[in-house]
Protein backbone atom coordinates (compact mmCIF):
# COMPACT_ATOMS: atom_id res chain seq x y z
CA UNK A 1 0.00 0.00 0.00
CA UNK A 2 1.16 3.29 -0.79
CA UNK A 3 -0.35 6.72 0.71
CA UNK A 4 0.05 10.50 -0.68
CA UNK A 5 -0.34 12.98 1.42
CA UNK A 6 -1.46 16.71 0.25
CA UNK A 7 -2.81 20.02 0.90
CA UNK A 8 -0.34 21.64 3.80
CA UNK A 9 0.48 25.19 3.64
CA UNK A 10 0.99 28.29 5.55
CA UNK A 11 -2.28 29.99 7.28
CA UNK A 12 -3.00 32.30 9.88
CA UNK A 13 -4.38 31.61 13.46
CA UNK A 14 -8.28 30.84 12.75
CA UNK A 15 -7.76 30.06 9.19
CA UNK A 16 -8.72 26.46 7.78
CA UNK A 17 -6.92 23.54 5.64
CA UNK A 18 -8.00 20.71 3.79
CA UNK A 19 -5.10 17.30 3.92
CA UNK A 20 -6.00 15.00 1.68
CA UNK A 21 -3.99 11.33 1.67
CA UNK A 22 -4.62 9.00 -1.16
CA UNK A 23 -4.02 5.05 -0.83
CA UNK A 24 -3.02 3.08 -3.69
CA UNK A 25 -2.06 -0.78 -3.95
CA UNK A 26 -3.38 -3.61 -1.91
CA UNK A 27 -6.42 -1.46 -0.16
CA UNK A 28 -8.63 -4.10 0.58
CA UNK A 29 -6.09 -5.29 3.11
CA UNK A 30 -6.82 -1.94 4.91
CA UNK A 31 -9.28 -1.05 8.15
CA UNK A 32 -8.53 1.79 8.92
CA UNK A 33 -6.79 4.94 8.05
CA UNK A 34 -5.23 7.97 10.03
CA UNK A 35 -3.70 10.88 10.63
CA UNK A 36 -0.29 11.63 13.08
CA UNK A 37 1.98 15.15 13.30
CA UNK A 38 5.28 15.47 14.20
CA UNK A 39 6.62 19.19 15.69
CA UNK A 40 10.19 19.84 15.97
CA UNK A 41 11.88 18.68 18.68
CA UNK A 42 8.65 16.78 19.64
CA UNK A 43 7.51 13.05 19.42
CA UNK A 44 4.68 11.68 16.67
CA UNK A 45 1.24 12.25 17.83
CA UNK A 46 -1.88 10.59 17.02
CA UNK A 47 -4.41 13.09 15.38
CA UNK A 48 -7.36 10.97 14.10
CA UNK A 49 -8.15 8.09 12.58
CA UNK A 50 -11.43 6.46 10.27
CA UNK A 51 -12.12 3.45 9.85
CA UNK A 52 -11.52 2.22 5.94
CA UNK A 53 -15.49 2.12 5.54
CA UNK A 54 -16.32 5.77 7.30
CA UNK A 55 -18.39 4.47 10.13
CA UNK A 56 -16.28 5.16 12.51
CA UNK A 57 -13.86 7.95 13.24
CA UNK A 58 -11.80 8.94 16.65
CA UNK A 59 -10.36 12.32 17.69
CA UNK A 60 -7.51 13.62 19.86
CA UNK A 61 -8.65 15.68 22.49
CA UNK A 62 -6.55 18.41 21.29
CA UNK A 63 -8.38 18.48 17.87
CA UNK A 64 -11.80 17.41 18.96
CA UNK A 65 -14.68 19.79 17.59
CA UNK A 66 -11.86 21.25 15.08
CA UNK A 67 -10.79 18.32 13.14
CA UNK A 68 -13.03 16.29 11.28
CA UNK A 69 -11.64 13.36 9.45
CA UNK A 70 -13.47 11.63 6.61
CA UNK A 71 -13.37 8.78 3.64
CA UNK A 72 -14.34 10.11 0.78
CA UNK A 73 -16.93 8.95 -1.51
CA UNK A 74 -16.44 10.64 -4.05
CA UNK A 75 -12.48 9.98 -4.46
CA UNK A 76 -11.65 6.29 -4.20
CA UNK A 77 -9.57 5.28 -1.45
CA UNK A 78 -9.13 9.00 -0.18
CA UNK A 79 -8.78 10.17 3.11
CA UNK A 80 -9.23 13.60 4.33
CA UNK A 81 -8.57 16.08 7.16
CA UNK A 82 -10.52 18.93 7.58
CA UNK A 83 -8.94 21.67 9.89
CA UNK A 84 -10.40 24.14 11.25
CA UNK A 85 -10.27 27.10 14.12
CA UNK A 86 -6.36 26.55 13.64
CA UNK A 87 -3.92 27.38 16.01
CA UNK A 88 -0.12 27.81 16.34
CA UNK A 89 0.13 24.60 18.53
CA UNK A 90 -0.91 22.71 15.16
CA UNK A 91 1.97 23.98 13.21
CA UNK A 92 3.86 20.31 12.20
CA UNK A 93 4.30 18.01 9.36
CA UNK A 94 1.51 15.63 9.28
CA UNK A 95 1.75 12.15 8.14
CA UNK A 96 -0.97 9.85 6.68
CA UNK A 97 -1.05 6.17 7.58
CA UNK A 98 -3.14 3.33 7.15
CA UNK A 99 -3.33 -0.43 9.39
CA UNK A 100 -4.51 -3.54 8.20
CA UNK A 101 -5.79 -4.08 11.68
CA UNK A 102 -8.55 -3.50 14.38
CA UNK A 103 -6.58 -5.66 17.17
CA UNK A 104 -4.16 -2.92 17.71
CA UNK A 105 -4.56 1.01 19.68
CA UNK A 106 -5.44 3.30 17.38
CA UNK A 107 -3.52 6.19 19.06
CA UNK A 108 -0.45 4.30 18.48
CA UNK A 109 1.85 4.85 15.66
CA UNK A 110 3.58 1.13 16.03
CA UNK A 111 -0.33 -0.01 14.80
CA UNK A 112 -0.04 1.53 11.33
CA UNK A 113 2.01 -0.69 9.19
CA UNK A 114 1.85 2.25 5.99
CA UNK A 115 2.82 5.86 6.02
CA UNK A 116 2.81 9.03 3.56
CA UNK A 117 5.15 11.32 3.08
CA UNK A 118 4.17 13.77 5.17
CA UNK A 119 3.12 17.74 4.43
CA UNK A 120 4.00 20.71 6.22
CA UNK A 121 1.01 22.51 8.46
CA UNK A 122 2.50 26.44 9.18
CA UNK A 123 0.29 28.26 11.68
CA UNK A 124 0.77 31.79 12.22
CA UNK A 125 0.02 34.10 15.33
Amino acid sequence: VQLQASGGGLVQAGGSLRLSCAASGRTSSLYAMGWFRQAPGKEREFVATVKWTGATTYNADSVKDRFTITRDNNAKNTMSLQMNSLKPEDTAVYYCAARPSGRDSVTDSRSYDYWGQGTQVTVSS
